[in-house]
Parts: structure tokens; sequence; C-alpha cells
């Protein structure tokens, strides 16, 4: 697949997350014509305050993510309070709005969904299922119900 200019500048600052991320490094990306795929992985010391908590009650693991929709108004904390900086929801809005930037100042069209969809990747399987739906995406592109 070819990239436009503006998937150019996807993919330029895709690669420059870890840069500007404590903990990150980049599994699997791709950029498509409407959207893009990646895989961030976070390497973060446990003694740095990763928030996972066992619930006893319901026998799950709870993995918040910092996105709106994963945190739990019972742990004490409001939905829209600044969760502060190196949380996926501050990585992929930052990298939306460098691209944003990029694209403005260039006078290149652009639109970012106001959302994202992140999905926590809990073992390795699953991690290859990801992969590889990452890696074939550009084949399946014809068949994609939004093209």
């Amino acid at each position: 697949m070819d990239f436009s200019s503006l998937g150019i500048i996807a993919d330029i600052l895709w690669h420059e997350i870890p840069n500007h991320s404590k903990f990150v490094s980049l599994g699997e990306f791709v950029v498509m014509p409407n959207h893009i795929h990646g895989i961030l992985l976070i390497d973060k010391p446990v003694d740095d305050g990763v928030n996972l908590e066992v619930d006893r009650d319901l026998d799950v693991d709870v993995v918040e993510t910092r996105h709106a929709l994963s945190l739990r108004e019972s742990m004490g904390k409001t939905r829209f309070q600044n969760q502060g900086k190196n949380t996926i929801s501050s990585m992929v809005s930052s990298y939306k709005s460098a691209v944003t930037r990029h694209a403005n100042r260039i006078g290149l069209e652009n639109g970012w969904q106001f959302r994202f969809h992140d999905h926590i990747i809990r073992n390795h399987a699953e991690y290859q299922r990801i992969e590889n739906y990452i890696i074939k995406n550009p084949e399946n592109w014809d068949n994609d119900k939004f093209r």
C-alpha cells in the first residue's frame, strides 16, 4: 500500500512515540487509507505505580489504561480527570495531535475520530493473533466496509 502525504506523517510520528513516552516501545504498526493499527508495548516497572488490581469479587484482573472508558468509578476516580503523562490516552492523544498539527501546517486535509479503540493484550497467543491481523490488514483493504 502506498502512503499518502498524510500517511507518511502518521508513519513518521508513530515511530517517534518511544522518544516521548517513557517505558514504551513499538510492536507491529500499519497505516491504512482511513485508519491506523498499532501495538504499544509498555514495560513499566511495578514499583512505578502500574495500576493492576485483582478484583476478588469478580475473580478477574482489572487493568486500567487510563482511557476514560476503562476507569472504574468505584476506585474513587472521576472519569474525566487529567490522568497525566505516559498513559495510553495521553500517548494516543499526543500522537493524533502531532499528526494533525503537521498536516495543518502543510495544508493537508485530515480528521481523526474523537475516540480510539484500545485493548490490553494479555498473553502471547493473543499478541500473535493481533499482530497477524495488523500485518494482513492491507491485504484485506478491498473488503473493508468503510472503504
